[in-house]
């Protein structure tokens, strides 16, 4: 089959990969421009690596919506499909209407639930002990369409970089299932119920400042959920700290403010929540690489009382 592939993080390559090992005719890839990194250097996407790498054919529109001779490249490509996974754009009518087959997505979610733009952070944030991928048939509504396919992930205690990598691979997996059904004309299209349906809004950087206000185990679910970023984090002494790896845990009464450090031990430190407290296992001081808490605590000078705040 004739695709044009769109896809942009790392999330995407597995199934951009699949299609290019199952023998499709990947006539164009489509993803975001490159960025600006450190010292001048210029990133490329994972899915642009790969392109590249594999000779295919690439376009990076800034915003497709607005890009004529975006939209006209895809359309001399005459796809049969294309096929979208994490793009970080909304596709058009004029390119939805193009293949003949429409446009499909691998939606990190089990839809109606979590449509939008940080489906696995929700289902981590929100305690979900199960989340999934969808296939679905792209429509001009926010991951609206018809649902084709879907598989289910245990993520009990895992955080997003695992969660969204076994889910990748199980939505290429699945794509590749999916497709060929298409094909064959034995795919199913199910309406969503919208009125299942939940939101999951894009990430912000202030998501990911530390309330020690709120319980532990929600605190948990968010280093779980912000790993990649923007990291759970708080200030010790004006300086910024990232905590990487914490776990919950109840702990006596105490007359401390939350924030306050209840407890250093070799391998980790107890910080006071509203409801619990959170151990801290792995952090990242300011300008400092990201260790153990064990040798964080060998090198510094936290002491039992220490508060951290939110500046």
């Amino acid at each position: 089959m004739n695709i044009v592939f769109m896809g942009t993080p790392a999330f995407a390559v597995p199934s951009l990969a699949k299609l290019y090992e199952a023998g499709h005719d990947i006539s164009l890839v489509v993803t975001q421009p490159d960025r600006p990194g450190n010292r001048g250097k210029v990133i490329m996407s994972p899915v642009k690596s790969f392109a590249v790498e594999h000779g295919l054919a690439v376009s990076q529109p800034e915003r497709l919506r607005r890009d004529h001779a975006a939209v006209e490249q895809i359309r001399a490509c005459s796809p049969d499909m294309i096929v979208v996974a994490a793009f970080g754009q909304i596709l058009p009518k004029d390119v939805l209407d193009i293949p003949r087959y429409g446009c499909i997505n691998v939606h990190g979610s089990l839809l109606p639930k979590y449509r939008g733009a940080s489906p696995m952070h929700c289902a981590i944030l929100n305690g979900e002990t199960v989340t999934g991928v969808t296939i679905m048939r792209m429509e001009e509504g926010l991951d609206t369409g018809d649902m084709i396919s879907s598989a289910e992930l245990d993520i009990t205690g895992k955080d997003l970089l695992q969660v969204s990598s076994e889910l990748s691979d199980l939505g290429a997996d699945l794509l590749i299932q999916t497709i060929r059904e298409i094909e064959q004309g034995t795919a199913v299209y199910t309406k969503q119920d919208d009125a299942l349906s939940t939101y999951a809004p894009m990430i912000h950087k202030a998501d990911g400042l530390t309330d020690f206000s709120e319980p532990a185990e929600v605190l948990e679910r968010k280093a779980r959920a912000f790993i990649e970023w923007p990291t759970l984090h708080s200030y010790l002494g004006g300086q910024i700290v990232k905590f990487y790896k914490v776990s919950a845990t109840e702990y006596g009464s105490s007359d401390a403010e939350p924030g306050t450090i209840l407890e250093i031990n070799n391998n980790n430190f107890i910080v006071k929540c509203g409801k619990g407290a959170l151990v801290i296992q792995e952090v990242q001081m300011q300008g400092k690489r990201r260790m153990s808490a064990g040798d964080f605590l060998r090198g510094s000078h936290l002491r039992i009382g220490d508060r951290f705040d939110s500046l």
